[in-house]
């Protein structure tokens, strides 16, 4: 009896072939482009070099943060825009806004990465950022009119987009050394406290208290002093995620492997963006698995594993 379906053959090279073309539309570039990269740095299905691509809620190993993550997803269109609302409000509703936006998670379980978009007062810090801003590049934050009026979208990609110059500009402040940022916020504070306009008053002079209350030296439980500090990788770990929504890239807890000797082979996880005056990351912070390590890396210089993005955007 002949069959009359009989199973085909498969063509040598189809399934080849299929990961090229869905690397080239992943990734934007050309099929040809698309096939140099698989051949050269061995892409496996679902991976693109880190120059390319998004990763903004890198699936991790905290299932409380991915239902905070999920559940925001699943505003509704009011709730949508009295977040935005408050986010268009500078500088404590941003604050507030990205802090709710990007909350704490931490790496995966025995790789040594620890806790990431952490520590305590971020909210405050990133008012106080936002304030430097506004005192030494005034012309980079967005008129609050303008603001107000893309906040009623209830898109917050929206508010990103038109904060984007004064998002960038905090996060570069971040590159100061500790002593330059701490009197550049004093400065600021001091400023805003004799403004002329009573909510700008009234916020200064509430961040100055605080921002003492951070850099006083205190007692602990035990007896041994410390000071509360700022904390600076989790605001730069946030602020890294809400440029890379605008320009692309890959956000902190992004899990990679390494392509430059002497750790080819090896994974890893982004703890950090590296960015220039404009557009997607030059380069990312990495903490190597083995050997625990911290080190830099260009944009083409990791492949990013597959299937790292939690949500569909």
């Amino acid at each position: 009896m002949t069959d009359q379906n009989p199973r085909r053959t498969p063509k040598p090279g189809r399934a080849r072939k299929r990961a090229i073309r869905a690397e080239a539309a992943r990734t934007g570039v050309a099929y040809s482009v698309a096939a140099r990269q698989l051949e050269t740095v061995g892409l496996q299905p679902g991976e693109t070099i880190s120059s390319h691509g998004r990763t903004i809620y890198p699936i991790g190993f905290d299932s409380y943060r991915q239902r905070l993550i999920e559940r925001r997803e699943r505003r509704s269109f009011d709730e949508r825009v009295a977040d935005t609302r408050r986010a268009a409000i500078l500088p404590d509703g941003r604050a507030h806004h990205l802090v709710e936006r990007f909350p704490p998670t931490r790496g995966p379980e025995g790789t040594g990465v620890g806790l990431l978009y952490h520590g305590e007062s971020r909210r405050e810090l990133l008012a106080m950022l936002f304030v430097i801003v506004a005192d030494e590049s005034p012309g980079l934050v967005p008129e609050l009119g303008d603001l107000a009026w893309v906040a009623e979208m209830g898109e917050e990609t929206a508010l990103d987009m038109a904060c984007a110059e004064l998002d960038r500009e905090a996060r570069a402040l971040l590159e100061r050394e500790p002593a330059a940022l701490w009197s550049a916020i004093e400065k600021a504070l001091a400023l805003s406290e004799h403004s002329g306009e009573w909510q700008i008053r009234q916020e200064a002079i509430r961040l100055a208290a605080r921002f003492r209350t951070m850099m006083t030296l205190r007692e602990g439980y035990e007896g041994e002093p410390y000071v509360e500090g700022l904390p600076l990788a989790g605001v730069r770990q946030i602020l890294d995620a809400v440029l890379i929504v605008a320009d692309d890239g890959h956000s902190p807890g992004t899990r990679v492997r390494m392509l430059t000797e002497p750790h080819t082979g090896r994974t890893a996880t982004i703890t950090g963006a590296l960015w220039g005056p404009s557009g997607p990351p030059v380069g990312y912070v990495v903490w190597l698995d083995d050997p625990r390590t911290v080190l830099s890396a260009g944009t083409d210089e990791l492949v990013v594993l597959a299937d790292q993005e939690s949500l569909t955007r």
